[in-house]
C-alpha cells in the first residue's frame, strides 16, 4: 500500500520589538543568563503585565502579509501547564479570539497552504543541560512571539521547506523579525501523520518540537514519515505524542504524550484588557506592507527581462533587492547590474547569512555609475569587471580606476595590430585551434583583451583573429 504525508506547522516567530511583551526588559539576544529579567518576567506574585502596543501592530502586519482576516476585537488567555521554563505555571497567549485568521501562503506551484490563525503570546525561558544538571535562563521569557498555525495542507518535504522559507522571507521583508533560526527567533513545531493514498481520513499525528533548521526539518519529516509507515505496515499503531529530533542520529524520540487544547485549561487573563483595533488602524498598517518577495520576483521578470532564477536570487533578501533596484535605477540595461550582483558581489558573500546582511564595500550609486559607463559605450564589459573588483576591494568609485584614455576606446588600426600580435605570440594556441580546439580561440581573444586593458571589443577581436587564422 502507498501512503502519503500529511503535515501542518506551528511556527513561532520572535518579534523585533525593543522590549518584551508585558514589561520594559530588553529583548536583546546574547546577554549573560538571567540579566534581562524583572519581577514580571519571572512571574513574582503581585506583578501586573501591560501589553506592548507594538506587538499587536507587528502581529497585524504579519496577518496582512499572509492574507489573513484581522479581528477588530481579540483578547489574551492563560494557557496553563507546569514546566521549569515557565515560572508562572501558565503562558499568556490567545485561544478562541486570535488577532488573525483564515490566511494562506502560496507556493511556487500555485498551491495555497491555509493558515488557521496567527496569535500573539509570550516566549518561555530556556533550559540549558550541562553535565547532568539543568539550568534555566529566563532572558527569553516574555519575549513577544507570534504563532502561525497552518492547516494540514502540506504533502511533501519540498512543500514544507518552501512554506517555511516563504514565511521567513515575508516576515523579514515586512521588518517584524530577523527570523534567525540559528538564534531561535524562528522555530517550528511539525505535526505529521500518514494515510493511504486516496484516503480523506487523517491519521494519528505526532508533533516534532522546536525545529530551528530548514535542513533538519526536512530530515526529521522524512524519518518520521518512514517510521510511521513502517509501524503501520508491521501491524502497529501510531500514538499521538510530542517528539524531539536528534540531528546526530537522525531519529525522533518521545518527549511526552501530545496535549489537546482542553489539557491547558485556557481561560481569559484577568489582568489584561480587551484588544480593540479599528478598521482605520488596520488600513494604516496595510500601507506599511512593502512589495513582497514573490511580487518583486514577478516584476523583475516582466519589467527587467530577468530569468526566473536571477529574479529569485535578487528578491530573496530585502537588502539585496533594494541595492539592485537602486543600482539599476535609470540605467538602460538592468540585467547588467543584476549580473554584477549575482556574479562578482555574490562570490564575496559565502553564506546565506552573508547575503542576508549584504555588507559590501560599495554603494548602489557607485555600481550604477559603472553600469552607465557600459550603457554609454565608454568602457567594455571586461574592463568593467576588473574595475568592479578594485571597487569592492577598496570601496572607491569607478572614476578612481578608469581614466579618460580607458573611456576613449580602441581605434580599428590598433585593434587589428593587437589581433595580429595575439596570433604571432601564441603559436601553441594557434596550433590547438587548427587542430579543432575551439577554446584556443577564446585564449587568443583573452590576450587581446589583456593587452588592451579591456578596451577592445571582444566580438570584433574574435572576427579579426579568425581572419588571421584563416589566411
Amino acid at each position: 500500500m502507498k501512503y502519503e504525508m500529511v503535515a501542518g506547522f506551528e511556527t513561532h516567530i520572535e518579534l523585533a520589538t525593543n522590549t518584551k511583551i508585558f514589561c520594559s526588559c530588553t529583548t536583546e539576544f546574547g546577554a549573560d543568563s538571567n540579566t534581562h529579567c524583572c519581577p514580571i518576567c519571572i512571574g513574582l506574585p503581585g506583578t501586573l503585565p501591560k501589553l506592548n502596543r507594538q506587538v499587536v501592530k507587528y502581529a497585524i502586519m504579519a496577518g496582512l502579509a499572509t492574507n489573513c482576516e484581522i479581528a477588530n476585537i481579540s483578547k489574551m488567555d492563560r494557557k496553563n501547564y507546569c514546566y521549569p521554563d515557565l515560572p508562572k505555571a501558565y503562558q499568556i497567549s490567545q485561544y478562541d479570539k486570535p488577532l488573525c485568521e483564515h490566511g494562506y501562503v502560496q507556493l511556487s506551484s500555485g498551491k495555497k497552504i491555509r493558515l488557521t490563525r496567527i496569535h500573539i503570546e509570550e516566549d518561555a525561558g530556556k533550559l540549558i543541560h550541562k553535565r547532568g544538571d539543568t539550568y534555566i535562563d529566563y532572558n527569553r521569557g516574555g519575549v513577544p512571539l507570534i504563532e502561525i498555525v497552518s492547516e494540514p495542507d502540506i504533502r511533501s518535504v519540498d512543500e514544507a521547506k518552501e512554506y517555511v522559507e516563504k514565511l521567513q522571507q515575508v516576515m523579514r521583508y515586512i521588518g517584524i523579525s530577523d527570523c534567525k533560526m540559528q538564534e531561535g527567533s524562528m522555530r517550528c513545531d511539525v505535526n505529521i501523520s500518514v494515510r493511504p493514498v486516496g484516503s480523506e481520513e487523517l491519521g494519528t499525528r505526532t508533533e516534532i518540537k522546536n525545529m530551528n533548521s530548514i535542513t533538519f526539518i526536512g530530515k526529521a519529516m522524512e524519518y518520521e514519515f518512514s517510521r510511521q509507515v513502517d509501524l503501520i505496515e508491521s501491524g502497529g499503531k501510531v500514538e499521538q505524542q510530542t517528539l524531539r529530533y536528534d540531528d546526530v542520529t537522525n531519529t525522533t524520540s518521545s518527549m511526552r504524550g501530545k496535549e489537546d487544547a482542553n489539557d491547558y485549561r485556557y481561560f481569559r487573563d484577568p489582568d489584561l484588557v480587551t484588544i480593540s483595533v479599528t478598521d482605520e488602524e488596520i488600513d494604516e498598517l496595510r500601507k506599511r506592507i512593502p512589495e513582497l518577495p514573490f511580487q518583486k520576483r514577478e516584476r523583475y521578470i516582466e519589467e527587467f527581462g530577468l530569468s526566473e532564477k536571477d529574479a529569485q536570487n535578487l528578491s530573496k533578501y530585502r537588502k539585496i533587492a533594494e541595492f539592485f533596484e537602486a543600482a539599476s535605477d535609470g540605467v538602460k540595461n538592468p540585467k547588467t547590474a543584476a549580473n554584477f550582483i549575482i556574479g562578482q558581489i555574490f562570490r564575496r558573500l559565502e553564506t546565506e547569512s552573508d547575503k542576508e546582511e549584504f555588507k559590501v564595500a560599495i554603494t548602489a550609486e557607485q555600481l550604477r555609475e559603472l553600469v552607465k559607463l557600459i550603457d554609454d559605450g565608454k568602457i567594455k564589459n571586461n574592463l568593467a569587471k576588473s574595475t568592479l573588483e578594485k571597487m569592492l576591494d577598496t570601496g572607491k568609485g569607478v572614476m578612481d580606476f578608469v581614466s579618460e584614455s580607458d573611456m576613449a576606446g580602441l581605434d580599428e588600426t590598433t585593434l587589428v595590430e593587437l589581433c595580429k600580435k595575439a596570433v604571432e605570440s601564441n603559436p601553441k594556441a594557434v596550433a590547438d585551434y587548427k587542430n579543432g580546439k575551439q577554446k584556443a580561440l577564446k585564449s587568443l581573444v583573452g590576450f587581446v583583451m589583456k593587452e588592451s586593458r579591456g578596451k577592445a571589443d571582444a566580438s570584433a577581436a574574435e572576427s579579426h583573429i579568425l581572419n588571421f587564422l584563416n589566411t
